[in-house]
């Protein structure tokens, strides 16, 4: 099994066209796809030829409160930040202009090492942040663990350990596969999920 990418993140939002405006016309994300209905909408925007981040359309949705990235919190707690790799370090430049430009808060370029790094946040509130690989400094190819403290899984080091997992016992054979219309179908196949 090998994965390629971010498919897409899904968001929500309480107004799609601020969220159009903001992920395609200003950061200059394509608007691929969109399916919805009365009282419901999903677009995807392509971040890469491999990756999208979609939003969710939903009346009442309103944005979240600002939190610092990275920044330490207590209770039941799920999403931090998303960041988005840029190809060179004057594309991170030509962002961070272009969001202040905008009215948007941006941080100042950040030197983590092995990336460079602005943050920001959308029109919903949802922490952004966009990084340059900093060349020479290929955490893929070099894996580091710089943890001053480290847990104990993580010393086993970067490869995958499935044997910590139990293994499939019977495959789904293929004439038992079977992938049900759901919402966006229609558009492809003219098949309509069932409500």
């Amino acid at each position: 099994m090998k994965f390629n990418g971010v498919n897409h993140l899904a968001m929500a939002t309480g107004d799609m066209d601020k969220t159009i405006r903001f992920w395609r016309d200003l950061l200059g994300m394509r608007l691929v796809a969109g399916v919805g209905q009365p009282g419901y909408r999903h677009y995807f925007f392509e971040i890469s030829q491999t990756d999208l981040i979609a939003f969710f359309e939903w009346p009442g949705v309103e944005p979240v409160e600002q939190k610092q990235h990275g920044k330490p919190v207590s209770g039941p707690f799920v999403f931090d930040h998303v960041s988005f790799g840029v190809e060179s370090e004057d594309d991170l430049w030509e962002l961070k202009d272009k969001l202040r430009a905008a009215g948007f808060h941006v941080s100042d370029v950040i030197d983590h090492g092995f990336i460079h790094s602005i943050y920001s946040f959308d029109p919903n509130g949802i922490p952004i942040e966009f990084s340059w690989n900093v060349e020479g400094q290929d955490i893929r190819s070099n894996p580091v663990m710089a943890d001053s403290a480290p847990s104990a899984i993580s010393q086993e080091g970067p490869e995958p350990r499935p044997d910590e997992w139990p293994g499939v016992q019977r495959p789904t054979p293929p004439e038992e596969r079977k992938v049900y219309p759901g919402a966006g179908s229609e558009l492809y196949q003219g098949k309509r999920a069932e409500a």
